[in-house]
């Protein structure tokens, strides 16, 4: 859950991307630091990989500051995909403001989609957080690859959610910052409910959503840059 720092006058986010095995997830982050603006990124961080997979955990940093002077930051984290790091994604789903899933498009896929999708509604729980009730957004990604399922065929069988679906593929960039627009627009209500962002320090939805991702300074309005 978001952390508020009085003293600091600093509201800190967490972001979670949560997918199968190869889905996409670091390559995500690795794009998606790409594509931010400088000044609204910090560096980004792998740990403990094996063989170009994620063991642990990716980590990157991004913020800026409302016109009020408050600092807000977004801890952007990926999460191992094997089933047998179970322990270590419910670890790094705890406290998470929001959460991207990151699912594979081709076809024969699907299984594992479900199987991920499935132990990230049980991890949700297991840190009390409602699946139902979470800011997430849902990304099918590799796009590009052939065999893949029709984004027709995905909302069809997405209908029932009742969270945005972006479509990516990440090894291009395509859908990676759309995809993380998507989630801070799902976040945004949470954090105004509680901190009272819009009328307590001048964010509105779209400010905070393009201040995040470091717009420019006549479309963040007076939001600026927060080393």
């Amino acid at each position: 859950m978001a952390e508020y720092d009085k003293e600091q006058r600093r509201l800190t986010l967490k972001l979670v991307y949560y997918g199968p095995a190869s889905s996409g997830k670091t390559t995500n982050l690795i794009q998606l630091h790409d594509l931010l603006a400088p000044e609204a990124r910090g560096e980004i961080m792998t740990l403990e990989t094996q063989n170009d997979r994620t063991l642990f955990f990716d980590f990157m940093p991004v913020g800026f500051t409302a016109p009020s002077g408050l600092k807000i930051r977004f801890k952007l984290f990926t999460v191992p995909g094997q089933m047998t790091l179970d322990s270590t994604r419910t670890a790094v789903l705890a406290r998470a403001d929001g959460v991207v899933f990151v699912a594979d498009s081709q076809r024969n896929q699907g299984i594992n989609n479900t199987q991920s999708f499935d132990s990230l509604e049980s991890n949700a729980r297991k840190v009390d957080l409602e699946p139902g009730e979470m800011a997430m957004v849902v990304q099918f990604n590799k796009r590009d690859l052939p065999e893949i399922l029709s984004e027709d065929e995905l909302r069809d069988q997405w209908s029932s959610s009742p969270w945005p679906l972006t479509f990516a593929s990440a090894l291009s960039g395509a859908g990676v910052l759309e995809t993380f627009r998507a989630l801070l627009a799902q976040v945004y209500p949470r954090i105004d409910a509680q901190f009272s962002v819009s009328s307590g320090h001048g964010l509105t939805r779209q400010l905070f959503v393009d201040a995040a991702i470091g717009a420019s300074a006549a479309t963040a309005g007076s939001a600026r840059a927060g080393a």
